[in-house]
């Protein structure tokens, strides 16, 4: 068995547990507006419990969180001020750990549809340009289309640039009732095309998260047999879970912001592990854990992995 990558957890619901100030629409963004110590905090967490790659706190770092006119005005501030705190706690770990540059959905999470790439590329561009001397690898996380991974590519450049950081590219999963088999991200797009499309864009990971545990096996599944198509050369591409542990969400919630989800009861440390080591059954080297999932889940994973 390769050697397990540790992600991190969910920023949000960890920065709301440990009291700092969190809402909606702001979300994490919030902590780093109005006190970043909690942000340093958050990370330390991690760390402490384990994680060998911690996430900046930018997934929040959009107008669809924070509004057009603060983005306009702070959002290369906010999201530089995150890298530089992810940046000095990793340094500081006193080993290895790496930081993922979070490049988020810049339309709004899980609407496919909002999605609009000449509105989104001077979103992603700033995230871009704010992190990118403090990042060592990108994370293109919760991707509801193919379309969102292809502008992040085409804005970080070719990757055979040798000048380019390695892209990790994250897709979430229908999870709702009904879930589909074959497995699809929320645009309905099926996940081997999403796998296909990580391997045209030269991603050297291919990861799922912030959706349910339950869907995400049938989804590593389906990228696994991609890549077993696509010959040696696809060799190199990693495979990842992370799941939230939020109840299924309906991709057709028209205000995405206007509430907390709730926070699964089932889904203890204990409950967590057992579908990551199904995970690692199935071929995934990098685990970690999206919203709802704390420290206490990342380090008993640590142990267990």
């Amino acid at each position: 068995m390769s050697r397990i990558t540790l992600l991190d957890g969910g920023m949000g619901r960890e920065l709301k547990r440990m009291g700092a100030p969190f809402r909606q629409p702001e979300w994490s963004a919030l902590a780093l507006i109005e006190a970043p110590e909690y942000v340093t905090r958050a990370h330390e967490s991690y760390i402490r419990a384990g994680a060998d790659v911690i996430t900046t706190n930018t997934y929040a770092v959009v107008p669809f969180h924070i509004g057009a006119e603060r983005f306009q005005a702070e959002g290369f501030r906010l999201a530089e001020l995150a890298g530089r705190l992810a940046r000095a706690a990793a340094d500081r770990a006193g080993r290895a750990v790496m930081v993922a540059g979070s490049l988020p959905p810049p339309c709004g999470s899980y609407r496919a549809e909002w999605f609009d790439a000449a509105q989104a590329r001077p979103i992603v561009q700033t995230l871009i340009d704010a992190l990118s001397s403090h990042v060592d690898c990108w994370l293109a996380e919760t991707l509801s289309c193919i379309a969102e991974a292809e502008l992040v590519r085409e804005l970080l450049g070719p990757a055979s640039d040798a000048r380019a950081k390695p892209l990790w590219l994250s897709f979430t999963i229908e999870d709702a009732a009904g879930r589909a088999s074959p497995p699809r991200l929320r645009s309905g797009e099926p996940v081997n095309e999403a796998a296909a499309a990580a391997l045209r864009l030269g991603a050297t990971a291919l990861l799922f998260n912030c959706s349910q545990p339950e869907v995400m096996g049938a989804a590593v599944d389906e990228a696994r047999e991609v890549l077993r198509q696509a010959g040696p050369g696809a060799a190199a591409v990693r495979l990842g879970v992370y799941a939230n542990a939020f109840p299924p969400v309906d991709a057709d919630v028209a205000e995405a912001n206007a509430e907390l989800s709730e926070i699964r009861a089932d889904l203890s440390p204990a409950a967590y592990g057992g579908w990551a080591r199904d995970w690692v059954a199935r071929g995934a080297s990098i685990i970690g854990g999206c919203c709802g999932i704390g420290p206490e889940h990342i380090a008993l994973l640590r142990a267990a992995l």
